[in-house]
């Protein structure tokens, strides 16, 4: 067994060694008057999001824990991108994998889960994937990776080319190289304790501002500063946005947050799109969103500066939703358009 895990932990430290950083692109399209934004494009991943990069270093994290051997099923609560990346790096070390996702999940996500070598496993409501995950490991005699519990743990915060040093890295040679804010959105919070700890142990003046979308509680316990709130629906961002608060969910890093409508965010992924022929998802969207507030702040100040935001993922993996007219009227009847935002964000 300790052979297997040794030769599975080399397989996935080969493909991390093939795989290029992400890129950094610049909005050059926004003149801001010396405010500069940044989009991290983590699409580019050899599965097409941010969770990548989750994903590996939860499966180095159960392995290198004893918690996986070539006998175990891997099961994940994911509404698809992790998922996605779980998939691929589960086929890649020969283990079965199931992911317990939503009926709403994006149809291009469950086809990927299932091109990886995948199973999806349904459940009607986000809240009810946790407690299914747990059944379903038991089961199979397997193991429920649980990206909720482990995110902030399983990436060293301290550096190894995480996604903060990665970002801190790039923009070396920038016009504002120091990043005023870094704004991320939260799923399991992992990515958002990972940049906030980086931040603190380099000793940087940079900020975390984390956006949260509508029926997410994240916001509410952030401002309350009570971890027991739940809701009893979940997000329309597929993605982010929690009906509780999740244990990797490290609110004490963060140095602010700001609530976005989810009409704003598909406004703003949709302007991205038009504007700058940047596809992305929806969560972008929320990113986007609150780099462009925290620009407008940063303007009624007089203050220059960069701000860096997250693209997670590919907007071609929503082509069915978030792209489709028919979808948005219904699943989250957008009444406002691009330039109303940008009208009301005075960024335009």
């Amino acid at each position: 067994m300790a052979d297997w895990v040794s030769q599975a932990i080399k397989k996935i430290n080969a493909d991390y060694q093939r795989s290029a950083d992400t890129h950094l692109i610049k909005l050059d399209a926004l003149k801001l008057n010396g405010i500069d934004i940044y989009l991290k494009d983590e699409s580019t991943h050899p599965t097409g999001s941010l969770k990548h990069r989750l994903a590996r270093s939860l499966f180095l994290y159960a392995l290198c824990n004893g918690k996986i051997n070539q006998h175990t099923t891997v099961v994940e609560a994911s509404s698809g991108s992790t998922a996605v990346s779980e998939a691929y790096f589960a086929r890649m070390i020969g283990v079965p994998f199931i992911a317990i996702m939503p009926r709403s999940t994006a149809l291009k996500k469950i086809a990927l889960i299932e091109q990886f070598g995948g199973r999806c496993h349904f459940v009607d409501c986000p809240t009810q994937m946790h407690d299914e995950a747990i059944h379903v490991a038991k089961q199979n005699n397997g193991y429920f990776m649980d990206q909720f519990m482990f995110a902030e743990r399983a990436t060293d915060w301290r550096g190894n080319n995480n996604i903060a040093e990665s970002i801190f890295h790039q923009m070396e040679a920038e016009p504002h190289p120091l990043p005023h804010t870094i704004v991320m959105s939260a799923g399991t919070g992992g990515t958002s304790a990972t940049i906030g700890r980086y931040i603190r142990f380099k000793g940087m003046a940079s900020k975390l501002v984390v956006v949260d979308p509508e029926f997410s509680v994240f916001y509410d316990s952030y401002k309350q500063r009570d971890s027991s709130l739940t809701a009893n629906r979940g997000s329309r961002i597929e993605g982010i946005g929690r009906p509780k608060v999740e244990a990797s969910f490290q609110g004490d890093v963060i140095d602010d947050m700001i609530q976005v409508p989810d009409a704003a965010s598909v406004a703003t992924m949709h302007w991205l799109n038009d504007t700058m022929g940047i596809k992305a998802g929806p969560s972008t969207g929320t990113n986007l969103w609150g780099a462009l507030a925290v620009a407008q702040t940063m303007l009624e100040k007089g203050e220059q500066g960069s701000i860096v935001t997250l693209m997670c993922d590919s907007g071609e993996r929503y082509l069915d939703t978030y792209y489709n007219r028919e979808w948005i009227d219904r699943e989250i009847g957008i009444t406002c358009d691009y330039e109303e935002i940008l009208n009301a964000l005075e960024v335009g």
